[in-house]
């Protein structure tokens, strides 16, 4: 019997699959968990083309995406914070704090989405990558000053 899968199923096939099972198998496992659909021509047809709408709008997610890191590529940001005499923060500056700046200045970036190699304990300059995707990142440029 052939069955169109709706969920990952372990060693057998992942989402939209179409495979072959036994009738058994699909009518007391597959079915009533619902891991699977019967595959007629009509469902098969259907999931081909709500798969090229999700590729579509998956395309055009990049497309903005790939342009939000070329207008933040080289984007400064300063800090104002207070400082010991050795030049060490009291507090740091984390991805969070570096988001809502981001947002000020008019970009909506998640604090998930910005990358430091560790959290920012000292005055100076570092380099803060905001990662939007597998290979579209782009550097933003954290400045922190003294009070």
């Amino acid at each position: 019997m052939k069955v169109m899968l709706q969920k990952d199923v372990k060693d057998l096939g992942k989402v939209g699959d179409l495979v072959n099972v036994s009738a058994g198998y699909a009518r007391n496992f597959l079915f009533p968990r619902r891991l699977a659909l019967l595959a007629t021509e009509g469902k098969v047809k259907e999931w081909n083309h709500l798969q090229k709408l999700a590729d579509i709008k998956k395309k055009k997610a990049n497309v903005d995406r790939e342009k939000l890191v070329a207008e933040i590529s080289g984007k400064t940001i300063s800090f104002k914070m207070q400082a010991s005499e050795e030049d060490k923060l009291f507090g740091s500056i984390t991805p969070l704090e570096i988001s809502k700046a981001l947002s000020k200045i008019g970009f909506e970036i998640d604090k998930k989405d910005i990358i430091l190699e560790e959290p920012i304990k000292m005055l100076g300059q570092y380099k803060a990558v905001v990662k939007l995707g597998e290979e579209l990142k782009g550097d933003v440029t954290v400045i922190v000053e003294k009070i």
